[in-house]
């Protein structure tokens, strides 16, 4: 398996932060990793996913947000978290300018990977949302997806079902009028983070394939 190679991402805005490419032998894409909220691209997870989608042939560039570089719990403003995402896209651009690039990543940082190719398109063929955060636990409602439907690009939703801050009666008519765009892609008894009770009998690493599983698949359709 790849070991990941750090490196600085600069952009606009004042934008510098650290990065990880993780770059398998014959890549045939790239997916461009946010984290989420509350833990950074360093964490298990994130780990997890680059090194999985490394022995399926797909490369990431994990990075952090500017907050989490400086250690903060406070997410940054939603237009430097904007910035941030377009310089790791760039970044991803500079290292392989002919490899297809996919953005997004997990919770919040797939938010603001959506958010941004809305407001200015990104270089991308599609977007990837590890869990999107449709809204806050037990708020049910669908005002954070408008600004999906000025994405012209396909989508591809990958969700627990007992996901708190996507509730299925909310999330799938979103994905219903997304049309053609949007893939939806279910995980039984999955939260938000991907876990599943024992009671399920199943393991969380044998979810984490399938969600695997499932974005190499869809990234192979879409090439």
């Amino acid at each position: 398996m790849p070991s990941g190679k750090t490196l600085t991402i600069n952009g606009e805005s004042g934008v510098r932060v650290s990065g990880i490419l993780t770059m398998p032998p014959r890549a045939r894409a790239c997916y461009v990793l946010a984290h989420g909220a509350g833990a950074g691209m360093n964490h298990p997870f994130m780990a997890t996913v680059a090194e999985g989608l490394a022995g399926r042939g797909i490369a990431t560039l994990r990075y952090q947000f500017p907050y989490m570089e400086r250690g903060s719990k406070r997410p940054d403003a939603p237009a430097l978290a904007h910035a941030t995402v377009r310089a790791a896209v760039d970044a991803a651009t500079q290292i392989k300018p002919r490899l297809p690039l996919i953005a997004g990543g997990k919770s919040f940082g797939g938010r603001m990977t959506s958010q941004a190719h809305a407001l200015a398109p990104l270089p991308c063929i599609g977007v990837a949302f590890l869990s999107f955060p449709l809204h806050p636990a037990g708020q049910p409602s669908s005002d954070r997806a408008k600004h999906l439907f000025t994405i012209k690009i396909p989508m591809l939703f990958m969700q627990g079902t007992r996901d708190t801050l996507a509730e299925l009666g909310e999330l799938k008519p979103v994905c219903k009028k997304l049309g053609r765009l949007a893939t939806l892609k279910l995980f039984e008894d999955a939260d938000h983070s991907f876990h599943v009770p024992a009671r399920s009998g199943r393991m969380d690493a044998e979810v984490l394939d399938e969600v695997l599983d499932t974005l190499a698949t869809w990234v192979g359709d879409i090439l």
